[in-house]
C-alpha cells in the first residue's frame, strides 16, 4: 500500500481514538499489524510525534478560549497567592494537579511499558480491562457533579488513573474519563475535564518524545508530504472526535464504546487464530 496512503489511515486513527475512549496506542500497533505494514517510518518515533502533535493542535483549536481563560487565571493565582473565589482559578489548579502523575511517570516507564505491551494478543487483552473499567465507572458512578466541584485529591487521583494509560489498549481518555465518572461528575463534565488535562500532557510527551531527533534514536526521515498528510489527518480527526464525544455523552452512555472494545478484542483473537495470524 502507498505510504501516503498508510500516512492518511494512521493519522485519522490517532485523531479518532486519542479521544474516543478505545485506545489510540493500542490501534496505532494493531492497524499496521492487521494490514501487514512493514515501513520504518510507520512505526518510527518521528511518526508517532507527529501524530500526537495533530491531536494537540485539535485541542488547542477546540479548547483555544478556555486556554485563554484559565492561563491568566493560573497566573493571577500565582501572583496573588489566591483563588479569590474565582472558579477559573481553581480549574487553572486542578488541570495541573491532575498532570503531575504522568508528568512524574512518563518519562520513566513509557517507553518500557509499550515494548512490554507490543503483542496484538496482549492488546486485546488491555482493551477488554478497560472496557470493563469504563462500564462500571458508568455503572457506578452518580453523574451529577460538574467539573469545578473537583477537590485537589480527587484531581490528583484522576491523574493516577491516566498514568495507567501508558500501557497501550487501556485508553487515556478511556481511564481518565472512568476516574471522573467513578467520582460522580457527569458525562460530559468527565470527558471535557480528561481533554483539558489531556492538553499539557500531550504537549509534554510531545516534546519528551522528540528530544530523540537530536539523539538521532527517532527513526527514518520521510518525505514532507507524508507527515503533512499524518499531521492534517490527525488533526482533522481529532478535533471532529472532541466535539462529537461532548455532545454523544450529553445524551447517551458510554456503553457504545465498551461494546466497541470488545468486539475489536474479539476479533483480534479471530485473526490470530486464522492462518493470517499464524
Amino acid at each position: 500500500m502507498d505510504l501516503s496512503i498508510q500516512a492518511l489511515i494512521m493519522g485519522l486513527t490517532q485523531g479518532l481514538t486519542e479521544f474516543i475512549p478505545v485506545s489510540s496506542s493500542g490501534h496505532l500497533v494493531l492497524i499496521p499489524w492487521l494490514f501487514g505494514w512493514k515501513d520504518p517510518f510507520i512505526d518510527s518515533v518521528a511518526f508517532t510525534v507527529v501524530l500526537h502533535m495533530g491531536t494537540l493542535l485539535a485541542l488547542l483549536v477546540y479548547f483555544w478560549r478556555d486556554w485563554l481563560t484559565l492561563i491568566p487565571a493560573g497566573l493571577a493565582t500565582i501572583r496573588d497567592r489566591s483563588f479569590k473565589g474565582d472558579p477559573n482559578r481553581k480549574m487553572a489548579f486542578l488541570i495541573l494537579v491532575a498532570t503531575i502523575p504522568a508528568i512524574l511517570v512518563g518519562p520513566l516507564f513509557d517507553a518500557k511499558l509499550e515494548e512490554m505491551v507490543r503483542k496484538p494478543a496482549e492488546i486485546a487483552f488491555t482493551l477488554c480491562v478497560g472496557a470493563a473499567i469504563l462500564w462500571l465507572a458508568d455503572r457506578w458512578g452518580a453523574r451529577k457533579r460538574e467539573m469545578d466541584s473537583l477537590t485537589f485529591r480527587e484531581a490528583l487521583g484522576i491523574g493516577v488513573a491516566q498514568a495507567i494509560a501508558l500501557v497501550p489498549g487501556i485508553s487515556r481518555s478511556g481511564i481518565s474519563i472512568s476516574g471522573g465518572l467513578f467520582l460522580g461528575l457527569t458525562r460530559e463534565s468527565a470527558a471535557r475535564f480528561s481533554f483539558l488535562m489531556a492538553t499539557p500532557v500531550i504537549a509534554g510527551a510531545g516534546l519528551w518524545t522528540a528530544r530523540k531527533f537530536f539523539t538521532h534514536e527517532a527513526g527514518p526521515n520521510p518525505e514532507m508530504n507524508v507527515v503533512l498528510i499524518g499531521f492534517i489527518a490527525a488533526t482533522i480527526s481529532g478535533f471532529l472526535a472532541i466535539r462529537f464525544m461532548l455532545a454523544f455523552l450529553r445524551r447517551q452512555s458510554v456503553n457504545a464504546f465498551v461494546v466497541y472494545r470488545v468486539l475489536a478484542a474479539i476479533a483480534v483473537f479471530i485473526v490470530l487464530l486464522s492462518p493470517h495470524g499464524a
